[in-house]
């Protein structure tokens, strides 16, 4: 178990008007809580172990929620926190449960749920807390991310959530709508190209990702997805970012895509109307510098938020 986060930070109380921050306004989730945004931590960096990753992710709850802590109150929805997701004795299943169980309890209380993580096998939990809400719905995925994370491997890890997610889908007779963007060809085997091209997975390179003109061309390939589907789920994994944007990742990006790039996607997917849930993942507090990683986890978290 991990204690509660303790919200707290600047108070302007000399100022004149409204400047509050995040850490003001942040309130306990519970079953009484209604609309608005449930923040999610999944403390967890089990499955970055398991996949060979640097860990140190684990503690990446705790350190955006004192990055969004004093953030300021500019139209957020209701803020709420449920707490963490945790891993005990390497249960890692386990752990991907009780968040999913979480995920599913939120969006039951008319809440978004919004996870910070945790290495990018939250995203297994996350999908399994959306598909039991929104069971039969054509749920699109939206990831930006390096990494497919198709792997197959013994044992789940950080490498191999969409490939669990893509096992449930064809188990439940389900469609496996799974859009990547900012994939590189130097972080992926041949295997796993492969592989998607064999799921149907449609993608979009790193390299493609760096000028307007390559970003209008991919938001335009991925409009029709968005007004296919009945929902979206968007997951974004710190490592998508360049190394000196976000240096606290398990796995730094060399190129990555540049954050007006993401927040461009992110952008997109919010004007669909269709969010129904997301998480960020594999900040890795451990190798952070100045805490700059901490910054754009928060930046994209409230981005988001503002808009549910």
């Amino acid at each position: 178990m991990t204690a509660p986060f303790v919200w707290q930070g600047r108070i302007d109380a000399e100022e004149v008007g409204d400047s509050r921050r995040w850490h003001q306004c942040v309130q306990p989730f519970t079953p009484q809580s209604r609309s608005g945004v449930a923040l999610i931590g999944f403390a967890v960096d089990e499955g970055v172990r398991r996949n060979g990753g640097r860990p140190g992710a684990a503690q990446g709850p705790a350190a955006a929620r004192k990055a969004l802590a004093n953030l300021p109150i500019l139209g957020e929805p209701a803020l709420w926190d449920a707490g963490d997701a945790v891993c005990e004795g390497g249960a890692l299943d386990a752990a991907q449960t009780a968040l999913a169980q979480r995920v599913a309890q939120a969006l039951a209380q008319g809440c978004t749920p919004l996870v910070l993580g945790g290495g990018h096998e939250v995203a297994w939990g996350t999908f399994q807390g959306v598909a039991r809400a929104r069971s039969g719905a054509r749920i699109l995925i939206v990831n930006l991310d390096a990494h497919f994370d198709l792997r197959q491997a013994r044992e789940g890890n950080s490498g191999t959530p969409f490939r669990q997610i893509q096992e449930h889908c064809a188990a439940q007779g389900l469609p496996f709508d799974y859009r990547v963007l900012g994939i590189s060809r130097y972080a992926n085997t041949q295997a796993l190209f492969d592989r998607a091209d064999a799921l149907q997975v449609r993608y979009v390179l790193d390299d493609a990702l760096q000028t307007e003109a390559g970003v209008h061309a991919a938001l335009a390939d991925l409009a029709p997805d968005l007004q296919a589907c009945d929902a979206v789920y968007l997951t974004l994994d710190t490592d998508v970012l360049p190394a000196a944007v976000a240096p606290g990742v398990s796995a730094p990006a060399p190129l990555g895509v540049p954050l007006w790039c993401v927040e461009a996607v992110v952008d997109a997917v919010l004007a669909s109307g269709k969010l129904v849930a997301a998480d960020v993942a594999e900040f890795n507090p451990a190798f952070d510098r100045d805490g700059i990683t901490a910054k754009v986890v928060a930046r994209l978290a409230a981005r988001i938020a503002r808009v549910c």
